[in-house]
């Protein structure tokens, strides 16, 4: 905790994300989503795209910040344009349930088959699941 606390307040972005992690599972620290929410927010804004990806999974929450699907999709967008194959999948969820978005099967299709295409096999069986319904 003390190294990466001293990294992290120099700006090192991975140590900033560690940091956001140890706060999110208590440990070594007493759990707290509003610190982790903060020291990912340091590392996402240098452009980690893990950090991105757990920023917008909290936005989309509401963990630690208030509820914001526009939020969560700027850092989706942002991890999943590096190929983070979880914003990736993330992003066909929020098209497909019409979170923040205006609903849309088709554009949901196109982020599940590229994290499928990325190897995540969610979106495999997501792109699969919507092609069976036909839409």
């Amino acid at each position: 905790m003390k190294w990466y606390r001293r990294s992290a307040d120099q700006g090192y972005a991975l140590a900033q994300y560690n940091l956001g992690v140890l706060y999110d599972t208590g440990i070594g620290v007493p759990k707290n989503k509003v610190e982790a929410v903060k020291w990912w927010r340091l590392a996402a804004e240098q452009g980690l795209a893990k950090a991105q990806y757990n920023l917008g999974f909290m936005c989309g929450k509401g963990l630690g910040v208030p509820h914001s699907y526009t939020e969560a999709m700027k850092w989706f967008l942002l991890a999943a344009e590096q190929g983070d194959t979880r914003a990736q999948y993330n992003i066909g969820i929020m098209y497909k349930n019409g979170d923040g978005v205006i609903a849309n099967k088709a554009i949901a299709k196109q982020w599940f088959v590229k994290a499928c295409d990325n190897g995540y096999q969610q979106g495999c069986d997501r792109y699969h699941e919507l092609s069976l319904q036909g839409k």
